[in-house]
């Protein structure tokens, strides 16, 4: 019985969508960069933009027309490359489908990290990515 819930635990995020719909809170705000979401493999799907967007005093990293295939333990990074030995968190995944905000930090220095990931910390694993260019 003990396997079962741990089955169910482990896998069930594969099978369950979460679905976020987030404005930008921003009244105003300008792109800083942006790129669209290209899949990291056959098995681990992503799609939609991700956009860099500044009110010139708070930065966010915003996802319009998302969707990722589900998986445990995903999170957001913005990272120097595809392999997330350089990045800063954003912090985890608020849902594999929709539009969405994360915060990112003050003092970021936004030309260094050139991706958005979707990172499955867990096992280590990129599930998507989209290369950041400046506007």
């Amino acid at each position: 019985m003990l396997f079962l819930y741990l089955a169910w635990y482990l896998l069930s995020p594969l099978f369950i969508d979460k679905v976020v719909s987030e404005e930008s809170p921003f009244v105003e705000s300008r792109s800083v960069s942006s790129g669209s979401f290209m899949d990291a493999d056959s098995s681990h799907k992503v799609s939609g933009v991700a956009n860099v967007i500044s009110d010139n005093e708070n930065y966010l990293l915003r996802f319009e027309d998302f969707e990722s295939t589900n998986g445990p333990d995903l999170k957001v990074y913005l990272s120097e490359d595809l392999d997330a030995n350089s990045y800063v968190s954003l912090g985890v995944l608020k849902g594999n489908i929709g539009n969405q905000n994360y915060e990112i930090p003050p003092g970021t220095d936004l030309n260094k990290y050139k991706y958005a990931l979707i990172w499955c910390e867990r096992f280590s694993v990129l599930f998507g990515s989209a290369e950041l260019s400046l506007q």
